[in-house]
């Protein structure tokens, strides 16, 4: 039997925020470093974003069974976590408020263990569309997580700590600024 198959990966805006904020923060560490941890840093520098890019790797398969939520071959024996239910196990979707005022949602089973919902998910619509057409549950009133506006936010600001920090790498190769050791 074809079994109907849709893969879906976190929001590319979302995705690029992370991975530009991560390398804003970091990326100026080794610089600035006492010359004995500058070593340790140039190498630690890339393997922090290797297991950033890990983490933002997260994928949701929905098919005519259920859902699976996991991670890629290459990440997934770093990251052993994930979930997949069948449609028939999920019972209700229950509201959960978080500290900062949003909602996040969670599916409950019939043997009332709780999945979260994943809501930050590219092409989110399509996936409550899938959910609804697959399941009994209703996904009326779910939203994502949190408005495209906050991350577009943190993105721009991340952007000009990068183009600051390269002006100031460009001044200080050049001898304008110079670093006390």
């Amino acid at each position: 039997m074809n079994e109907c198959r849709h893969c879906f990966q976190l929001s590319p805006l979302i995705r690029g925020t992370l991975i530009s904020v991560y390398l804003a923060l970091v990326l100026p560490l080794p610089a600035l470093a006492p010359e004995s941890l500058r070593l340790w840093l140039f190498a630690a520098v890339p393997l922090g974003l290797f297991v950033v890019l890990a983490m933002l790797s997260e994928q949701v398969t929905v098919t005519d069974t259920g859902i699976t939520v996991g991670h890629p071959l290459w990440s997934s024996w770093l990251l052993r976590r994930g979930w997949s239910l069948k449609w028939a196990e999920m019972k209700a979707l229950v509201p959960v408020g978080t500290s900062q005022g949003g909602k996040v949602f969670y599916i409950t089973t019939h043997d009332q263990s709780h999945r979260l919902l994943p809501q930050r998910l590219e092409h989110f619509d399509r996936f409550l569309d899938l959910i609804e057409s697959q399941s009994s549950l209703r996904t009326t009133g779910i939203g994502r997580l949190t408005p495209p506006w906050t991350y577009q936010l943190l993105a721009a600001l991340a952007g000009l700590m990068l183009v600051g920090e390269g002006f100031v790498a460009i001044a200080i190769h050049q001898g304008l600024i110079i670093i006390p050791s």
